[in-house]
């Protein structure tokens, strides 16, 4: 009989510019069964401090010591799985079409015992539990015969040691330098800008925020982001990863939202399956994810999946923006400030609200001709907003 086969869990690469990073938390003690998606630890790289998610399934032991500095591709623990079990070599990549994994939502109220041997917890301690990046199978259960409750998690979090930030801005320089020389120097860029006229989509955002409290008003942000994402649909060759002398297509449309830290220096962590959010939600999500990269909680996934970057430099003052593209990435979008300039409509000179949309692409894997389809493609989502 065979025993069970063992995976190790290693050290990610949590963007093109790290290098090396150290553990200075665990969620999960040595013999704790793990899953997919859940958030085991916490990373610090000149970034700040990441949580990291596993894509094992199984029971994990030989922890790395924390504060232990190591290499990308260094084994942090190892993963015990049934014998017979797939050993993946990295994060599964979703099917085209299907949502990214997330960890499990709770389920329904279970029963006294749970099937399959499965820790006992209320619906609320596991939701909360997986939204703080805590394990319930290494919570000690102060419920009805020993079930995880909502107190047990927060205490918990109360117990949590914080995490240092791990922000130098110094370092963080240094690696956006190393990062954006190497994409000028192995990437053979091309560039293109385009003028659109904000008007239609500006009048429809000013309608649709009228009657609405601050925080459920839409940005114009969230068009500008919508509109890429469903351009890439119509131009899927701009959307993924130049790698081993190919490109390699993502697997879904992930963007990468440029993000500028209090501190200084900027993250571009992934807003998933932005072609399939409402905007409502993925304002929600934008939100979210600018809250978190500049407090901390960022996710490894959302580090390291981005099929492209969109930069937007607008409230910054900008006209516009010529980027350098983030690799293995092999195209880069911004966007300059929206503001009322000359434009001829119908013959006659008009203001309107305009906008300076640029690309920034790798010309092994595309050239001018599909570059020039995806920004007439976001110039056309922005000319009927309420199809966004």
């Amino acid at each position: 009989m065979n025993g069970p086969a063992r995976a190790d869990f290693l050290m990610p690469a949590l963007g093109a510019d790290m290098e090396t990073g150290k553990v200075v938390q665990w969620n999960v003690g040595a013999g704790a069964r793990v899953k997919p998606g859940d958030v085991v630890c916490v990373v610090e790289t000149h970034k700040g401090a990441i949580d990291v998610e596993i894509f094992l399934d199984g029971v994990i032991d030989d922890l790395v010591a924390l504060d232990t500095e190591l290499p990308v591709g260094a084994v942090l623990a190892r993963v015990r799985q049934a014998a017979g079990a797939p050993v993946p070599a990295a994060p599964a990549a979703p099917v085209p079409g299907a949502p990214w994994p997330t960890p499990a939502p709770a389920a329904p109220a279970a029963p006294p015992v749970a099937a399959g041997g499965r820790v006992k917890a209320s619906p609320a301690a596991r939701r909360h539990a997986a939204a703080a990046g805590i394990a319930v199978e290494a919570l000690a259960g102060s419920g009805v015969e020993g079930a995880v409750t909502l107190a047990d998690v927060e205490r918990a979090l109360a117990a949590r040691p914080a995490v240092r930030s791990g922000f130098d801005p110094a370092a963080m320089r240094q690696a956006i330098a190393a990062a954006m020389s190497r994409s000028k120097r192995e990437i053979p860029h091309y560039y293109l800008r385009s003028t659109v006229d904000f008007g239609a989509a500006q009048r429809w955002l000013d309608e649709h925020n009228r009657d609405r409290p601050p925080p459920g008003r839409l940005l114009a942000a969230a068009l500008l982001l919508k509109a890429t994402a469903l351009a890439l649909r119509e131009v899927p060759e701009l959307n993924g990863w130049y790698e081993d002398g190919r490109l390699r297509a993502g697997p879904g449309i992930h963007v990468g939202w440029a993000v500028a830290l209090r501190g200084g220096g900027l993250v571009a962590p992934a807003v998933h399956d932005a072609d399939r959010l409402a905007l409502a939600p993925l304002m929600a999500a934008l939100r979210d994810l600018v809250q978190r990269a500049r407090s901390g909680g960022l996710r490894s996934s959302e580090m390291t999946d981005a099929t492209i970057t969109v930069t937007s430099l607008g409230e910054r003052g900008a006209d516009s923006v010529l980027g350098a593209i983030y690799p293995p990435q092999v195209a880069l979008v911004g966007f300059g400030r929206i503001a009322e300039r000359p434009w001829v409509v119908g013959g006659a000179v008009v203001a309107r609200p305009l906008v300076e949309a640029s690309l920034a692409a790798d010309h092994r894997a595309s050239d001018g001709h599909l570059g020039g389809r995806l920004l007439a493609a976001i110039d056309a989502r922005l000319q009927t907003p309420a199809e966004l």
